[in-house]
């Protein structure tokens, strides 16, 4: 069985009005997106927490999926006079045959190779290299399988400074990846704790699946004493606000690695905390950098 999909690009102030008149006529589905996508021209709708605000789209691409027996010109025309959008408006139709939507969402996630001694390997995939640490991680809600470059400088300098007992403390842990990945190289205990109760979930339900202690809160609780490595993967204006709190969470001679930093904005995060930590020299993959540095 096909289904029926129409593309059509607007003006961004006409985005909302013309996806609810689809559904109103008939259509199954409406996702949107930046018409622009892809190009040098994209704009992101959201920005960091305290930075300025993202400018938004200009255009938008709508999409709408329709059943293969619909009344695709009747139901495009009903949706622009709704919408309020010259009927001249061209659009684009397109089949879409089905599939095995959950066959082809997992074939986009195949087992990551951080370093020759540590993978993460989805649950329906056995693992490449079983002497390795492999770390079981599905996609899910929370942010961290492997596979954007601030999560993989973080493991990698994980494996790099835990040699063995240490306790960690992973700030805006997300999946839970850095807690469980400090245990499964040696650290002695591991916490992690997030904003987000569906981020918590996440991650204790991922530490059981691989079969370590680590414990994860919400950040409304208080977390008693400092660790000896502390790593936070969030965003630049948050770590920045979150210097002194990350300061005293890290005993004296630990180590921080801050990472979810665009090049751009190094300097401010280094600047943030030059004054409790002996900074070291940038590390960067695919335009972010881990910042890393020992408590004074």
């Amino acid at each position: 069985m096909s289904w029926l999909s129409v593309a059509i690009v607007v003006n961004a102030d006409h985005v909302e009005s013309l996806s609810d008149a689809l559904l109103e006529s008939g259509a199954l589905s409406v996702d949107v997106a930046d018409a622009a996508a892809g190009t040098a021209f994209e704009k992101p709708v959201f920005d960091e927490p305290g930075g300025a605000p993202a400018s938004g789209w200009e255009r938008g691409r709508v999409c709408a999926l329709f059943r293969p027996d619909a009344d695709v010109e009747c139901s495009v025309r009903k949706a622009y006079a709704e919408a309020g959008i010259a009927p001249t408006t061209a659009y684009e139709v397109t089949r879409v045959d089905d599939q095995d939507w959950v066959r082809a969402t997992q074939a986009q996630f195949g087992p990551q190779e951080i370093s020759p001694r540590l993978w993460i390997v989805p649950s329906w995939h056995t693992p490449p290299d079983p002497q390795a640490l492999n770390i079981l991680l599905d996609p899910g809600l929370a942010f961290g399988t492997g596979s954007h470059p601030t999560t993989r400088l973080c493991l990698r300098w994980l494996e790099a400074h835990v040699g063995g007992g240490e306790r960690v403390i992973d700030f805006g842990c997300g999946s839970g990846i850095l807690a469980i990945a400090a245990l499964k190289l040696g650290a002695g205990q591991s916490e992690g704790v997030d904003i987000d109760p569906l981020a918590v979930l996440a991650a204790r339900e991922n530490a059981v699946q691989n079969r370590v202690p680590a414990t994860f809160y919400s950040a409304a609780e208080r977390l008693e004493r400092p660790a000896d490595i502390v790593v936070a993967n969030i965003l630049a204006h948050p770590l920045i606000v979150l210097a002194p709190l990350l300061a005293q969470l890290t005993v004296r001679g630990g180590r921080i690695a801050l990472s979810g930093i665009l090049v751009e904005q190094a300097q401010e995060v280094i600047d943030a905390y030059t004054d409790d930590f002996a900074m070291a020299e940038p590390v960067e993959d695919g335009g972010w950098v881990l910042l890393s540095g020992t408590r004074r």
